[in-house]
């Protein structure tokens, strides 16, 4: 793909064999739900995650209009399909609203993902996505039934719409589920292997490197609690739970011990190799400049021993 020198790391994506970044962009970024980013704005910071090596973009309906600005930047030439990597997702929810939690029960049917990753292809400008998501269902169950929602992904990857497949969600007996199912390719967990919390390694990243399943690691900086930024920068400091206590209390060691949050955050979790890309959601060329950085730094296993006996 022509990428340049000192660009970020790389890791084969289990048995999709895709080479991505171990920083994938969350394209939720520049999709406006963390600050504005107007469409000239967004098509810069594609262009420059491209030439550093972040030509991974993981995508979502629910990440604002980020699927309107990633299908202008391709339609317009700002980056070609053929330099890049397109994991998408695709809803149960509220049949009133694509991409939506709206009331009731949601349509788990075949024919929903059908429908769904057929308009979102229209809107990308694509003809086909590398990896596709069933994203956060309610219930595992009946995404495995006859004619349900993982049905109807692999029945967009029979007609050529998508290579892999797979699940992004929580709920760690979801993940064994499909795992165990054989029929998925990849996933994507989030919130549980990070410095607050490792319990995805105690059951599915073992059944994930059993199955050669492609991981994506979401919240690696749990939505930049763990990056240096100080905590209340994020959440009110009397709406504080006990994670943005102990974030905060592990902001201020690494302060006091000199020692770069973000690197040690995305180092932490580079460690881990079952997992082969945390996406990060880059609000500015600037944010993503460090992320690179911080995925590229060193840090010693010194470093990390003290961390852990510090006790968090």
């Amino acid at each position: 793909m022509g990428l340049q020198k000192n660009c970020c790391p790389r890791r084969h994506w289990g048995k999709t064999e895709l080479s991505i970044p171990v920083i994938p962009f969350g394209t939720q970024g520049f999709g406006g739900h963390f600050g504005p980013v107007d469409d000239q704005e967004a098509m810069a910071l594609m262009r420059r995650a491209v030439d550093l090596g972040v030509n991974h973009f993981d995508c979502a309906r629910c990440y604002g209009d980020s699927l309107r600005k990633l299908g202008r930047a391709i339609k317009e030439g700002v980056i070609a399909r053929s330099e890049v990597v397109i994991s998408g997702r695709v809803c149960c929810h509220s049949a009133a609203a694509w991409g939506g939690y709206g009331e009731g029960r949601p349509d788990y049917s075949a024919a929903r993902v059908l429908a769904d990753a057929e308009d979102q292809l229209e809107i990308l400008g694509i003809e086909k996505f590398d990896v596709l998501f069933l994203h956060d269902p309610p219930e595992i169950e009946p995404t495995l039934e006859a004619g349900g929602a993982l049905e109807g992904l692999e029945r967009v990857r029979e007609q050529g719409a998508v290579d892999f497949i797979g699940y992004g969600m929580n709920p760690h007996d979801f993940h064994l589920a499909h795992i165990a199912s054989g029929r998925t390719d990849a996933m994507l967990c989030f919130s549980d292997y990070n410095l607050l919390r490792q319990s995805a390694a105690d059951a599915i990243l073992p059944a994930a490197a059993a199955a050669d399943l492609g991981v994506l690691n979401g919240w690696s900086i749990m939505r930049g609690w763990l990056t240096g930024v100080p905590v209340e920068r994020f959440i009110p400091r009397d709406k504080w739970g006990e994670d943005q206590h102990r974030a905060e209390a592990m902001r201020l060691w690494c302060s006091e011990q000199g020692i770069d949050m973000l690197e040690l955050t995305l180092q932490f979790c580079l460690r881990e190799e079952r997992i082969h890309g945390n996406p990060i959601g880059s609000l500015n060329v600037e944010q993503l400049e460090k992320n690179v950085a911080a995925a590229m730094a060193v840090v010693s296993d010194e470093t990390i021993a003290a961390f852990v006996a510090a006790g968090f």
